[in-house]
């Protein structure tokens, strides 16, 4: 495990091609000698049961403020802004992505279930799904584009790979105090050797991450920020269960995986009308990523996306989300 200060200005722990489980990374941290806060979540032995479902996602979501917003409409697309010549999205998992989620899980856990239990089953997931990984609000800014997975590998492979199919590998696993990143590479088939010492992303059962039928499938470790619930089979009833936790709920790490294109002083470019049809309003979420990102209020944000769409013919929208 390596540290390093990021682009934004905060220290965060790596380990280099692969993504890791919390016992695994759990062990490169005790390996490392590594003395951090983070240490207070990351080994908590007190948290209550918890889900471990399998999302199918085909949507990236990719949150930016003020003047990066300015910058993507100039560039009529998405550049990286730092170092490194990545550039950064994540999942968008929404409330369809749950319950399919959640119908997989209990064909699982609860395979035999009667007709009379099913009716009896009441639903369980969403109260897990509280970290900021499913949030629609945001910590990087007042404004988010959502595209599909698939048209961003496409403009990716028209205009980075000459048509090819883009290459991705397992990247990364960063820790932060209470978050764990897994970040997944895409790249162009031209940079296999630059690089080659990553693994390639495999259809592995097991992994945190695999990308199948035109779909990123995450299996979180980790997907309630703050333990207000416990999950509970109740066997003789066939049924699965969210019950509040009697004890003060605690807090814990949350996992999210991100997708970073290697772009590397180019711009991966959308039609301008996209742009805005896919582009909403986002309230600041919890702890904010960036110390020094402004966020507006509706009115303000909405009046400023006017000026760069002045054409547009619908108002700008607000993001949806599970809380």
């Amino acid at each position: 495990m390596e540290r390093r200060s990021n682009d934004r200005g905060f220290k965060e722990n790596f380990v280099e091609g692969r993504h890791l489980k919390l016992s695994d990374l759990k062990q490169e941290v005790v390996k490392a000698g590594v003395k951090i806060k983070m240490e207070v979540y990351l080994f908590k032995t007190n948290i209550p049961e918890y889900p471990r479902p399998e999302f199918h996602v085909s949507r990236l979501k990719h949150d930016t403020n003020i003047n990066g917003l300015r910058g993507i409409r100039r560039s009529d697309g998405f550049r990286n802004p730092g170092k490194g010549g990545l550039q950064w999205w994540s999942l968008d998992v929404g409330a369809e992505e749950v319950a399919s989620a959640e119908k997989r899980l209990l064909e699982a856990s609860c395979p035999d279930q009667t007709e009379e239990q099913a009716q009896r089953q009441q639903s369980f997931l969403g109260k897990f799904a509280t970290s900021p990984a499913f949030l629609k609000t945001s910590r990087l800014g007042s404004y988010r584009f959502t595209f599909p997975l698939e048209e961003v590998l496409e403009a990716y492979s028209e205009q980075f790979c000459s048509g090819e199919p883009p290459v991705m590998r397992v990247f990364e696993t960063v820790l932060y105090k209470q978050e764990v990143m897994y970040v997944v590479l895409v790249h162009s088939p031209a940079n296999q050797e630059q690089f080659s010492k990553y693994p390639l992303l495999t259809d592995d059962p097991n992994a945190v991450c695999t990308h199948q039928d035109g779909r990123l499938i995450w299996r979180p470790e980790a997907m309630s920020g703050t333990h207000e619930y416990e999950l509970v089979l109740r066997r003789d009833e066939n049924l699965l269960e969210a019950q509040p936790v009697t004890s003060r709920p605690e807090f814990y790490v949350w996992d999210n995986v991100t997708v970073a294109l290697h772009v590397d002083e180019q711009v991966l470019n959308f039609d301008a009308q996209r742009l805005r049809e896919n582009l909403k309003f986002c309230h600041k979420g919890y702890s904010p990523t960036d110390k020094k990102c402004e966020f507006l209020d509706f009115p303000e944000a909405e009046e400023f996306v006017k000026e760069l769409w002045p054409d547009f013919p619908s108002p700008l929208e607000r993001a949806e989300g599970l809380n």
